[in-house]
C-alpha cells in the first residue's frame, strides 16, 4: 500500500532547486531532437503519433523523477 508521504510527494508541487532546471532543459532538448528524427523518418500515422506521445511521456516521467527524488 502507498503511504501518505508518498501520496504527498506525488501530488505536491516541487519547485526546482540547484541544477534541476538545467537537467529538465537537457532532457527536453534531447526529446525534441528525437521527436524531430521520428517525424522526419516515419510516415504520418497512428504509430508515429503514439511514438511521439510515448516520448512526451518519457520526458515527463524523467523530469518527475528529478523533481520528486532529488
Amino acid at each position: 500500500m502507498i503511504d501518505q508521504a508518498e501520496l504527498v510527494n506525488r501530488f505536491t508541487y516541487h519547485a526546482p532547486h540547484g541544477n534541476q532546471q538545467e537537467k529538465y532543459q537537457n532532457l527536453r532538448l534531447l526529446g525534441l531532437s528525437l521527436a524531430k528524427h521520428i517525424v522526419e523518418n516515419t510516415p504520418v500515422s497512428r504509430e508515429q503519433s503514439v511514438a511521439l506521445t510515448k516520448l512526451e511521456e518519457a520526458i515527463f516521467w524523467a523530469n518527475a523523477s528529478i523533481a520528486r527524488n532529488e
